[in-house]
């Protein structure tokens, strides 16, 4: 029968939410072109390695998946499935598949794309960072270890039944079949791409990437044979990269772009916000998000849990939410404040220079050492990170800034694992669903500590993981509740061993043009960032 319960969490979460709920909005229009601009290029737009803030929504918009959410909220809906089935025990899924439903090379989508997408994101032969998401399906560390490419728990009995089977229950695996690592792709597209896949993707979304030069523009076209009736509402969307957030801001005030994909430069803020057209160009909400520093735990001295507490204590995170005109509050855990299992009691370390000197002194550095803070390069990121290498420098901590673009500095922390320290502003974690433990598996968890994963701590504590686990094990909607508290002790316990330093949980502020449509809800999506296939452009 259909399990309503299992969506436990995701209620619990919308309540949580209200500035998620849906808002009412006028009809959308359909039709136009916009431009929304952005400082750094695109790295890929491959739905099993992509994972930034920025390609996030553009993947969102080339790929379908079994489920996704209504526009501008966390409820879960089926989408590319029509309908689906739970077993009472939870442990097995069926999905009916949508007839009709086409790739953008024209072959209809079938099961076994299901099968193969999936477990093409699970192969650590394609270092995509959400592999861990699926851990619950069985034949999952097989995969994972190189001992099969298949996933022994995926079946596919016709073209259009896709039955998942479960070695445990998972709370969040439908949210998981609603996140990009879960997008369906075409096998014969992904081996004609020959490694670029990325630059060349092919997908069942509202949009088609129509062009795409390198350093310069990428064009989206609406697809005109996605399954769902008149969406999206634009008729293309341009990204054009390399624009410096305030010229993209003068430019959007002129009318030339859309949306300034970078938001609003702190020192521009208060400018536009009490401006004539202030209100209607300025979109500021909540969002799951917190931003941190991680500390290599695989690197000297922050091998040292001392070192990590005092660096903790080191950072004045007030200063900090300055720099962002209060657009930000100081944050003490990995959790955000709107998000179910953020334990409200708990206080974090106090912002102390003399007890960070003198935790330094008691793992043997009182004279300081030398480090590399990592950050990007889009205001105010370079600053904060230089508010951050003045409060280490008080207690004897000379740290050299590298602000550099985003995908360099994913690869320091992922890919090379090079980075002892990385300033996250600019593509700190914003949810990717609303449960706690998406703020665990990719970032803190052992299965984000490999390469190409998020956990850039390379932090791996295998009594957490396993706690991790039993808390999503949880499924029943009757300990929802105290499956939150496990979380929540979860988080607070991390912090004992402090590979993160939380900093900040800001608000999203994005502007707009005075000719774009639509409710904020959808300009600060919160599973999407920006939710392309909902925003539209008013008749004129």
């Amino acid at each position: 029968m259909f399990r309503h319960w299992l969506l436990g969490t995701t209620t619990a979460a919308v309540m949580a939410l209200s500035p998620f709920v849906a808002q009412a909005q006028d009809t959308p229009a359909q039709g136009g072109d916009i431009v929304v601009t952005y400082k750094d290029d695109i790295t890929t737009l491959d739905p099993a390695i992509g994972y930034d803030w920025v390609n996030w929504s553009l993947i969102k918009s080339l790929y379908s998946r079994l489920m996704d959410y209504e526009p501008g909220t966390a409820n879960l809906k089926p989408s590319l499935a029509e309908s689906f089935t739970v077993a009472p025990d939870g442990l097995t899924y069926t999905f009916k598949l949508r007839k009709g439903v086409k790739f953008s090379n024209g072959r209809e989508v079938v099961a076994s794309d299901v099968k193969y997408s999936i477990e093409r994101a699970v192969n650590p032969k394609t270092q995509g960072p959400g592999a861990g998401f699926f851990g619950a399906i069985k034949g999952f560390e097989d995969v994972t270890g190189g001992k099969s490419e298949a996933l022994s728990g995926i079946e596919t009995p016709d073209a259009s039944t896709v039955v998942f089977h479960l070695s445990r229950p998972d709370a969040t695996f439908l949210h998981v079949l609603a996140i990009n690592f879960a997008s369906i792709v075409p096998k014969e597209a992904v081996e004609a791409a020959a490694g670029d896949f990325g630059k060349k993707p092919v997908g069942s979304g509202p949009f088609v990437l129509k062009d795409w030069t390198i350093g310069q523009k990428l064009e989206f076209d609406r697809n005109p044979d996605y399954f769902v009736k008149d969406i999206p509402h634009v008729d293309k969307v341009t990204i054009e990269v390399g624009q410096e957030p305030l010229v993209a801001l003068l430019r959007l005030q002129k009318g030339e772009v859309d949306i300034a994909g970078d938001g609003i430069p702190p020192a521009k803020f208060l400018e536009i916000k009490n401006s004539p057209e202030g209100k209607q160009m300025i979109v500021d909400g909540e969002q799951l998000h917190t931003g941190y520093i991680t500390l290599n735990t695989k690197v000297k001295p922050f091998d040292n849990v001392k070192v990590r507490q005092a660096v903790n204590m080191a950072v004045n995170k007030e200063r900090i939410t300055r720099i962002l005109n209060g657009r930000a509050t100081p944050a003490n855990q990995p959790l955000p404040p709107l998000m179910p299992g953020y334990d409200k009691s708990f206080t974090g370390y106090a912002y102390d220079v003399e007890k960070a000197e003198a935790l330094l002194a008691e793992a043997g550095y009182a004279d300081g050492f030398e480090t590399v803070l990592f950050s990007t390069n889009t205001d105010p990121q370079p600053r904060i990170a230089q508010a951050i290498q003045q409060d280490l420098a008080a207690i004897g901590v000379k740290a050299e800034v590298r602000a550099l673009a985003q995908g360099n500095v994913i690869a320091a922390g992922g890919t090379e694992g090079e980075a002892p320290m990385i300033w996250s502003g600019g593509m700190a974690w914003i949810a990717d669903f609303p449960d706690p433990s998406n703020f665990y598996g990719p970032i803190l968890g052992c299965a984000g500590a490999v390469q190409g994963g998020w956990n850039w701590s390379w932090y791996c504590n295998a009594d957490l993981d396993k706690r991790a686990v039993e808390a999503d094990s949880m499924s029943d909607p009757a300990k929802a509740a105290e499956r939150q508290k496990v979380w929540g002790k979860i988080f607070t316990d991390i912090m004992a061993d402090a590979p993160w330093v939380p900093v900040i949980n800001e608000r999203r502020v994005v502007a707009k043009s005075l000719r774009m449509g639509g409710a904020d809800n959808i300009y600060i999506d919160p599973t999407r960032v920006i939710n392309y296939d909902a925003i539209y452009v008013k008749q004129q």
